[in-house]
């Protein structure tokens, strides 16, 4: 539980705590005594304070967001609230702690959120964790960015001009090697086993080790014998474990963990002399670098410039600096393969310009012209020929294969 000051007690809960959380709703009535209305002499009409204070209920109205709460349990701080501080941290560059810091003690951020009275009572910074991850787990995770994309293409600030990048997002995981993450996916999956499956599992176990502790197991690693037989020994449980479960009803967890096994065997291990498994003397495409994240991967920026975690992709209206889409991917994603999902607003104008070309084009075409095809139109997505036509701008990875 989140408790905080002036006798008030809200939160936004935590999705492992199972908390039950209503929605809490913004004051609708503005103190004219402790009120922070006189911000609004101080600050421009076209400020982001001025429009998220006159145009805020419309855009992150509490009832936007009922779908993220129960109809049971304590009020959540009003989710208007806890939006407009997200929009605010962001356009500021702050922190969370930092952005609930001005919250607090900032009257443009309370006279932002629906002119609050300065005394309003602030929250934790974790409240704004948990609004990300209830957002993250919804079925639209993205409505804040989208509502503001919104108001943005509203107010003529995007335009038909793009710029693709991307960026690498480094993961906080240590790359494992072969024997930490086979010993590491067996471990889980006896974790993860109910106990009778447990029993079966561990039945079939031919290595002395209990697979209880974290990390490489016990092994003389300057001997390279030793080293065959540690792996080939891994090999066999790993082998005897997903044979157990072939064919198997288990549980999400277990399914999961066992296809993480499974992956993680085919993908580093092959068969060598008297059918003893070997590590393998490939790199396989796709390689799993981790059993504590499997989706992050191997990346490289440059040929020399390597990373391990995932890559952020993102397309910016050039002249409003406004951004109007992202995609994460894995670190071996090529920037080209989410182009076309980076620019879909642009392709959908541009076709639904296309066909709207096209029936004005027929509906002045004369009776006697019923052979005479229609011309298609020289706008093309990336050359910006063309009156008024779409232009995308990126780097040489970009301007791969079909894009």
């Amino acid at each position: 539980m989140l408790a905080f000051g002036g006798g008030v007690c809200e939160n936004l809960g935590h999705f492992d705590q199972g908390v039950a959380v209503t929605l809490g709703l913004t004051p609708s009535q503005a103190d004219l005594l402790r009120g922070t209305g006189f911000v609004a002499d101080r600050v421009s009409e076209d400020s982001i304070w001025a429009v998220l204070a006159r145009d805020g209920d419309r855009l992150f109205g509490d009832e936007m967001f009922a779908d993220l709460f129960t109809t049971t349990g304590r009020r959540s701080v009003p989710p208007r609230i806890v939006a407009t501080v997200m929009v605010l941290q962001r356009w500021s560059g702050m922190s969370d702690r930092e952005a609930v810091a001005a919250f607090e003690f900032d009257a443009r951020f309370k006279f932002a959120c629906g002119g609050l009275p300065f005394d309003y009572p602030g929250f934790a910074h974790t409240v704004l964790v948990d609004m990300r991850a209830r957002l993250a787990r919804s079925d639209q995770p993205r409505r804040i960015f989208d509502v503001v994309l919104a108001a943005a293409r509203q107010a003529g600030l995007v335009g038909a001009k793009r710029v693709l990048d991307s960026t690498p997002l480094y993961d906080a995981v240590a790359t494992q090697d072969t024997v930490t993450m086979i010993r590491s996916a067996i471990r889980q999956l006896l974790a993860a086993a109910d106990t009778a499956l447990q029993a079966e599992l561990r039945a079939v176990l031919v290595r002395d080790d209990d697979y209880g502790s974290a990390g490489k197991p016990v092994c003389d690693w300057d001997d390279p014998t030793a080293r065959t037989d540690l792996v080939a020994g891994l090999a066999v449980d790993a082998h005897a474990c997903l044979a157990v479960l072939d064919g198997r009803h288990v549980g999400v967890a277990v399914a999961r963990i066992g296809e993480l096994l499974a992956a993680v065997v085919g993908q580093d291990l092959e068969a060598g002399e008297v059918g003893r498994f070997r590590i393998a003397r490939r790199v396989a495409k796709d390689r799993i670098i981790s059993t504590v994240d499997p989706q992050a991967r191997h990346g490289h920026k440059t040929a020399a410039r390597g990373f391990d975690g995932y890559k952020g992709h993102i397309a910016e209206d050039p002249d409003s600096e406004i951004i109007t889409d992202t995609k994460v991917t894995a670190g071996n994603a090529s920037d080209g393969s989410v182009a076309e999902d980076l620019i879909a607003d642009l392709l959908d104008n541009n076709n639904n310009d296309r066909d709207n070309d096209a029936a004005t084009d027929r509906d002045a075409r004369p009776a006697d012209a019923g052979t005479d095809t229609v011309d298609a139109g020289t706008d093309t997505v990336g050359t910006g020929t063309g009156t008024g036509g779409p232009s995308v701008y990126g780097d040489a990875a970009y301007g791969t294969g079909e894009f």
